[in-house]
């Protein structure tokens, strides 16, 4: 079990957390936003607080953001290479999940040093900054998402980051009758990254429950995995169970390979009061 916690991302900032809620900075942007897990206090003082750009107001039943400031539609994220769009969501999210740079590094430096060409398939790519990473290093990227905003914020980021149009092969699609067509059509990749929800719906309103549809498309996934697989990455949010679990998938679904196999949680770690905010859990395989 590791904790892998995100602290070079200089346009991104957990400034704190405490009491059901986090302060952040997204670029020249600070935000605050709820966060259930959040059970301990604060540790900033409120003026710190209350120097925000919005806020969102978790007082009617879905929730809603406030501005406070002149605050654009959308803005520039810069992390090393890469250049995306934030955006305010109604799920309270910003279309960046800046804990995942570690995983953009890692699969960044493994293509990179795999020196021949690598195949990767992003499952529930949602705003594609990963797919971005590794079309960045060299990889040619198949980005599957049921939603088609998200597959459009996916593209605008690809361009932002300086790709040609074609640099990414964009699916709108069920991830598990997507994979499920990839197994007839004998198509394989040599590496797979997948984000998948709790619950969800596909673009043709295909039910997704994570305990039940998980151990198809992981049976499919495997079936696409090239002979000399590279690396395989799961990330979760918001799930009911453990980094173990996730390990035990990685361990069984990539017990015939040679590899390395890791499990545990990702975090960021506050700049004021330099706790760390665990934020989903994950595994990762790579090949030896």
């Amino acid at each position: 079990m590791q904790i892998l916690v995100q602290e070079g991302f200089p346009d991104y900032e957990l400034i704190d957390s405490g009491d059901g809620m986090r302060l952040e900075r997204y670029g020249s942007y600070r935000i605050a936003r709820p966060d259930p897990q959040v059970l301990w206090k604060k540790h900033a003082p409120d003026n710190l607080w209350k120097q925000v750009d919005a806020v969102f107001d978790k007082s009617s039943a879905k929730g809603q953001w406030k501005i406070l400031s002149k605050l654009p539609e959308h803005w520039m994220i810069r992390y090393s290479n890469l250049l995306f769009h934030a955006r305010l969501t109604p799920f309270k999210h910003t279309g960046i999940f800046p804990e995942q740079a570690l995983m953009w590094d890692w699969s960044t430096q493994l293509i990179k040093r795999a020196n021949r060409p690598v195949k990767v398939l992003n499952l529930f790519g949602y705003t594609g900054i990963a797919s971005v990473a590794a079309a960045k290093a060299g990889a040619q990227v198949t980005h599957v998402d049921a939603s088609k905003p998200s597959i459009t914020w996916a593209n605008e980021n690809m361009k932002a980051s300086g790709l040609p149009g074609d640099a990414i092969r964009w699916i709108l699609d069920d991830a598990l009758k997507f994979t499920k067509r990839e197994v007839s059509r004998k198509n394989e990749y040599d590496a797979i990254i997948m984000d998948p929800p709790v619950y969800g719906h596909g673009p043709k309103k295909e039910a997704w429950d994570f305990y039940k549809h998980m151990p198809l498309l992981l049976a499919n996934c495997q079936q696409i995995l090239s002979k000399k697989p590279l690396f395989f990455v799961i990330n979760a949010y918001a799930i009911s169970s453990s980094a173990l679990m996730l390990g035990n998938i990685m361990n069984d679904l990539m017990n015939t390979y040679e590899g390395k196999t890791e499990y545990g949680e990702l975090a960021l770690r506050e700049s004021h009061g330099k706790r760390l905010l665990s934020t989903g859990i994950y595994t990762r395989w790579n090949s030896v």
